[in-house]
């Protein structure tokens, strides 16, 4: 009788599916590939934009230095460093600007993905309801900004009278400022939350809406464990996106409040210590401490998403 030899487990496939691969697919090394020529001319020229401005708020935060006394420029190595961050207006800031960004951030991604979701659904005068829901988006900051503090003014504005408050003073209160800033806020930028999640709708394939439909999920659980799994990519960059730009917020407290009743975020400190103050030497220290801020937020999003993008693809 002839015998057979069964081949162990590392020859079969079976095997080799149950085990981690060890290096990547051809396909997604090419992948890696075209995407490193696609992205190198756009570092370069981001890198020589943005390379000597930072370069140069190195240095200068290293000093003692105000463009009113040039001459008593002074090397001080990290002092500047502590002097920031040893500062109660730092830390409130960061609280502000956080605060800020935290909610317009949640609001806008629950906003921005009902819109997704009827942009990509509606039938009948899609693109009227597009266009008008991206309105907004196309709206200078700065003038979306004014339309708002007028809105709210306390002798101009139209909203007391609307809804019956009679004297109430919003941009005179913390909390009431940054209410408005932050609906002026979710107001201009929720469209392009819209846009990006109506991308990544348009990529769940409809064979696995109509597999939960015929298994009889309803259309909360096929929104949980069908369409949101397979976005995960999509609203990790839309995420990530809209949340490096409210850290960065400026214009709209510039224009409501001026960093008034404690509304100050931290682009609009660093802007106070180098213009208006013309403190050199610890503006440059805030710039840089924005910077590195800006870096950690997005550290912590493209570590703590950790997205496997090949199984997304399939590979």
């Amino acid at each position: 009788m002839a015998t057979v030899t069964v081949p162990s487990d590392e020859m079969t496939g079976a095997g080799r599916r149950g085990r981690p691969p060890t290096h990547m697919s051809e396909r997604a090394r090419s992948e890696q590939r075209l995407g490193w020529r696609l992205v190198t001319p756009a570092v370069v020229v981001m890198l020589a934009v943005t390379a000597y401005p930072l370069g140069r708020a190195v240095y200068l935060s290293l000093y003692s230095y105000r463009l009113t006394d040039p001459a008593g420029k002074e090397f001080v190595g990290l002092r500047n460093y502590g002097i920031v961050l040893t500062d109660s207006l730092w830390w409130q800031t960061v609280f502000t600007t956080t605060f800020i960004t935290v909610v317009t951030v949640v609001v806008e991604l629950v906003i921005g993905f009902a819109f997704a979701m009827v942009m990509h659904r509606i039938i009948v005068g899609r693109r009227l309801v597009r266009t008008a829901i991206l309105i907004p988006y196309g709206i200078v900051t700065v003038v979306a900004a004014y339309a708002w503090q007028y809105a709210f003014a306390l002798e101009s504005g139209f909203v007391n009278n609307w809804f019956g408050l009679g004297d109430k003073a919003w941009f005179a209160d913390r909390w009431s400022a940054l209410a408005v800033i932050i609906m002026a806020e979710v107001w201009k930028t929720t469209p392009f939350i819209s846009l990006l999640l109506l991308a990544g709708l348009s990529q769940v394939p409809e064979e696995l809406q109509e597999a939960a439909k015929v298994d009889g999920a309803t259309g909360w659980q096929r929104l949980r464990r069908v369409t949101i799994p397979n976005m995960l990519p999509t609203i990790m960059v839309a995420l990530l996106f809209r949340t490096l730009d409210a850290y960065r917020i400026f214009d709209t407290i510039f224009i409501m409040t001026g960093g008034a009743e404690k509304t100050e975020s931290v682009s609009f400190l660093t802007y106070r210590q180098n213009i208006t103050r013309t403190a050199l030497g610890l503006g440059g220290a805030l710039s840089v401490l924005l910077f590195l801020s800006v870096a950690l937020i997005a550290f912590i999003y493209l570590k703590g998403f950790k997205v496997d993008l090949s199984r997304v693809r399939g590979d």
